[in-house]
């Protein structure tokens, strides 16, 4: 075996071995024994809430257990298949297996990352807003195509996504949109991704072909559930029912389904209108509303309100995360880590995992990727 494949091999063993310490493999089995006969208790799902919350226990804990059994297949597999290739002299055979090693040591490294998400609400579903900057039909335009950005990387991770708002530009793309992405992790990993996006570009909209930048904001929060308690003083808010915009039918135009929230001490404006049922658009704003205070709180905790703030409240120069940048040259880089990439079809096709990872790695090592602390 070449020695590059050796050492390609050692790191993938030590990272599954800490991977499998921090998730501490012999407790977690017992818990989940636990959990699969307490789910089939006839009353289990008489108290709905605490039900799903081990519910996702369980399958948070199945799909941990499960990718390091996976992983260490894997490992012994392509071994396998080296030995063989080697003995046959099949250097196709052996290339092939150092290939699939690479793609392991890849999926080994997001999944060390991954075990770094232990925020309070990090596993938890998230409400991701997409906002245009000024600029009109180049900035409703670049907003709709962040937008379906992160609903393909979504899409891509086996997320499920529900469409709660949405304003339709003039002429093109979007003003603004709410999206709820659900899965676990989904607010650990997008995060990351809260402030303003910058787009250069030969417009399309332009008909002397002239170069154009554009800007939208990006703000990722996180659903709430009952182990977070948000008290909201409800003589704090004001309701405003209104018709439904955007896609939906005939019925979107003639009754008041959509409800906005107004939270007069914080100035926070929620609004929902996925749903026919005003009743159901209501008390689904309410759970945005309490999402948004709550990630203020987390915002405060981590000392980091001001800077979040001033990224959202200024969709413009000199607060930019990350730059799209696509004439005269191709190149997406994000200003915080420094990872960039020539591959920018990719990216707005939802091909993020390397940004997010980097800020992941980033904010947990104060530089750049790293390893889960060995420690015995």
């Amino acid at each position: 075996m070449r020695a590059e494949t050796q050492n390609l091999v050692e790191e993938i063993k030590q990272s599954v071995r800490l991977l499998r310490r921090h998730l501490d493999v012999d407790a977690a089995q017992r818990r989940l024994a636990e959990l699969n006969k307490e789910s089939e208790d006839p009353n289990f799902w008489n108290d709905s809430s605490r039900a799903q919350r081990l519910m996702r226990e369980r399958d948070a804990l199945e799909d941990q257990l499960g990718s390091i059994g996976r992983m260490e297949q894997a490992l012994e597999d392509n071994l396998t298949l080296i030995e063989l290739g080697e003995a046959e002299k099949d250097e196709a055979t052996v290339a092939e297996a150092e290939a699939e090693l690479k793609k392991l040591k890849a999926e080994v490294a997001r999944r060390e990352l991954e075990a770094l998400l232990s925020g309070e609400a990090d596993a938890n579903d998230c409400y991701l807003e997409v906002h245009a900057g000024a600029g009109g039909t180049e900035s409703n335009d670049w907003a709709g195509m962040l937008l379906r950005m992160y609903v393909r990387w979504a899409e891509q991770h086996g997320y499920k996504v529900d469409w709660l708002e949405e304003s339709e530009g003039e002429g093109a793309g979007i003003k603004s949109a709410t999206v709820q992405i659900k899965g676990r992790n989904a607010y650990g990993w997008l995060k990351s991704e809260n402030g303003v996006h910058r787009l250069v570009r030969i417009s399309p909209f332009d008909s002397n072909a002239r170069r154009h930048t554009s800007f939208a904001s990006v703000v990722v929060y996180p659903v709430v559930d009952d182990r977070i308690n948000i008290e909201i003083n409800e003589a704090d808010v004001r309701m405003e029912v209104m018709r439904s915009g955007g896609a939906g039918g005939q019925h979107v135009n003639k009754t008041e389904s959509a409800v906005r929230l107004i939270h007069e001490p914080s100035g926070i404006v929620v609004k929902c209108q996925q749903d026919r049922s005003q009743h159901r658009n209501r008390a689904m704003a309410w759970d945005m509303l309490r999402a948004k205070l709550f990630e203020i709180e987390v915002k405060k905790r981590e000392d980091k309100a001001a800077a979040d703030q001033a990224a959202k409240t200024d969709i413009g120069w000199g607060h930019q995360i990350r730059s799209y940048v696509l004439q005269p040259y191709q190149m997406v880089k994000d200003l915080r880590t420094g990872v960039s990439t020539s591959n920018t079809g990719g990216v707005l096709d939802g091909d993020l995992d390397e940004f997010m990872q980097a800020a992941l790695a980033q904010k947990a090592f104060g530089g750049g990727p790293g390893q889960i602390e060995d420690v015995e």
